[in-house]
């Protein structure tokens, strides 16, 4: 359990140790004296989560020191600021543990760990890294500043686990020798984190982001609005957030992000190479926006608001013009708050809205996500209305999905729609682990720790015909009917989060259920040490703390 009153640094490396194949030697003692302490070897270069694309271990090992510097070669005018923010942000989080003063600084004759960004290494794409270890000091070369910040995420991940300590640790600070080489097999890899039915504050969404950035996931999906509440401030609409927001599951009192909170939160999110991507779920699960405002009912009538969990009983009306007012404003103010290329209109469960009325709203609202230059995503029912060019649909069906859904979702690919994975039974984080599970709910069935690992993205919904490339990544959503803590989130969201992350980011050579288990278990005392409170699957041989 973490310490309460403060937000926990930002979030650390995973210590891969004894489970791992990480042994311990111990110096001999001098005569007549106690042993000393046993040190731990360095951490193998592939033992990291997510699996590197290409490990190449050997020469020897750097070992960070008093003398050790944060070298930025900054690269392209456009990149330097955040280049050497990423420097900045290195620092800081190994100067507390190690006490050394590790400045960053531009000396190319200083010894260290160099940052260093080039036009010229374009094979690496837009989040791809070289990590270069050896006694002489590590270098981290990328094409794009995204590339530098996950280097480091795996940079920390080759430290021991009190490299987390807020105070002075003893050392030694060592790096394994060789040279790792990586690229992600995904450009999307997200999680989505419903604020909606329990609202969640600025602070866990942030910290919710470090954990995310530490796998290397780049999209938070940000389910804004629904049945229960509405969490966004939207200056045309104000009783959305004031009265709409103003409670949640089980009648408590809610809560919405003000836009300079929002702004903070992108702000937050871009400087851990995370997109965020707001969602407003429309034309259904919106008795929120319906209590808020009569003339958004069809018979004028406002509804009472909603604490309960039942879904598909609310329908914006379709019909009215008023409806459509609406939704310009509300994708208008909020494209205006997101620098990120996708707006999400939900569109799933929409049970209370006629077929022809879906379809002719679901035109309308598309029309305006593009009327405001951004890329529709919606849930892949959107796929039974007419995506519009350049539409992303996020799948959530599982075993249970019947064959015509998911031909429909496959002819929709076929003309061009992109998918977002996100099986329900496979990554929904809410979903139990067992029928011994507390939290959480089993509509989808129980999803242990390998169930989420063990799927291929690639040929998930081949059967059904669609096509490889049109799967644009994966995403794992965190729905909070029965959330609202830091601690019930983690407990639900680990230890199958990292796993999700690896199916989007390894490659598919990697994807092996029987050595993935030891590299996660692995992590358990880095988890611990960071205060996660994770679930301790039976399945996985964590090693005893």
């Amino acid at each position: 359990m973490r310490e309460r009153g403060t937000l926990p640094r930002l979030f650390g490396s995973l210590l891969l140790v004894v489970a791992a194949g990480i042994s311990s030697v111990a110096a001999a003692p001098e005569r007549g004296g106690p042993a000393p302490a046993r040190t731990p070897v360095a951490t193998p270069l592939g033992q990291v989560v997510p699996a590197p694309a290409r490990v190449k271990p050997g020469g020897s090992p750097y070992a960070i020191t008093a003398r050790t510097r944060i070298l930025v070669d900054e690269g392209p005018r456009r990149d330097a600021r955040e280049v050497r923010r990423i420097g900045s942000y290195l620092a800081g989080l190994l100067r507390p543990a190690t006490g050394y003063a590790l400045p960053v600084t531009d000396d190319r004759g200083a010894a260290g760990i160099r940052l260093r960004l080039g036009a010229g290494d374009r094979s690496l794409g837009e989040e791809g890294y070289r990590l270069e270890s050896g006694r002489g000091g590590i270098t981290l070369t990328a094409h794009k500043p995204a590339g530098l910040f996950h280097g480091v995420q795996t940079l920390r991940q080759l430290l021991p686990v009190s490299v987390e300590k807020d105070s002075r640790q003893r050392g030694p600070w060592t790096i394994a020798g060789g040279t790792i080489t990586d690229t992600p097999r995904y450009a999307y890899r997200g999680a989505m984190l419903d604020v909606s039915r329990h609202f969640l504050t600025p602070d866990q969404v942030k910290l919710y982001i470090d954990q995310l950035a530490l796998y290397k996931i780049n999209k938070l999906h940000l389910h804004l609005s629904d049945d229960q509440g509405w969490r966004i401030a939207i200056d045309s609409w104000p009783r959305l957030a004031g009265y709409g927001g103003s409670t949640q599951v089980g009648g408590g009192p809610g809560g919405y992000y003000t836009k300079a909170q929002y702004r903070d939160l992108v702000s937050y999110a871009a400087s851990r190479q995370l997109e965020v991507i707001p969602e407003i779920d429309m034309p259904g699960h919106t008795n929120a926006a319906l209590a808020s405002y009569a003339e958004l009912n069809c018979d004028g009538v406002a509804p009472p608001l909603y604490t309960g969990t039942s879904v598909g009983f609310s329908s914006l009306c379709a019909p009215k013009e008023i409806t459509y007012d609406f939704v310009d404003d509300v994708v208008r103010e909020l494209a205006a708050l997101t620098p990120g290329k996708y707006l999400h209109i939900g569109g799933d469960e929409a049970h209370s809205t006629s077929h022809a009325d879906y379809v002719a709203f679901m035109d309308r609202a598309q029309a305006a996500v593009q009327k405001y230059g951004k890329t529709v995503v919606g849930w892949h029912q959107l796929t039974g209305a007419t995506p519009v060019p350049g539409a992303v649909a996020q799948y959530w069906g599982y075993d249970a999905t019947g064959a015509a859904e998911r031909a429909q979702v496959a002819a929709a690919t076929r003309k061009g729609t992109r998918l977002i994975l996100s099986p329900a039974d496979r990554v929904y984080l809410d979903m139990k682990y067992d029928k011994n599970t507390v939290l959480g709910q089993s509509w989808a069935g129980y999803t242990e720790v390998d169930r989420s690992y063990d799927w291929n993205p690639a040929t998930y919904l081949a059967a059904a015909g669609v096509p490889e490339d049109a799967v644009l990544g994966v995403e794992a959503p965190l729905w909070t009917e029965t959330l609202a803590t830091n601690d019930q989130l983690e407990v639900m969201a680990f230890p199958r989060l990292p796993g999700v992350a690896e199916l989007g980011w390894s490659p598919a050579a990697t994807h092996d259920w029987d050595t993935y288990k030891t590299r996660l278990a692995a992590q358990g005392p880095r988890m611990a040490a960071l205060g996660i409170d994770y679930y301790r699957s039976p399945l996985v041989p964590w090693p005893t703390e």
